[in-house]
């Protein structure tokens, strides 16, 4: 699936994600890879730069998320 954004919906993206980054780092959490994102060097308040480069920088700080989500321990679901 593709997923078309506007420029500007992408940089707003890029900005909640810096937010989740932010609230993980402050968190007693295990350290975030995100060397491949903080070398690519856009971030959310860099305006001037492409809508590619923003792409680019969503997926590198997706990608630094979400491995660092996959080697937590697994919570197990309950109902209330």
């Amino acid at each position: 699936m593709c997923i078309d954004m506007k420029k500007q919906e992408l940089i707003h993206l890029h900005g909640l994600l810096s937010e989740v980054r932010a609230e993980y780092e402050g968190a007693e959490t295990p350290e975030l890879d995100l060397s491949d994102y903080r070398e690519f060097g856009v971030q959310p308040t860099s305006i001037h730069r492409s809508k590619t480069d923003h792409k680019r920088a969503v997926f590198e700080l997706v990608h630094g998320l979400t491995d660092s989500i996959d080697t937590e321990e697994p919570v197990t679901p309950t109902a209330d």
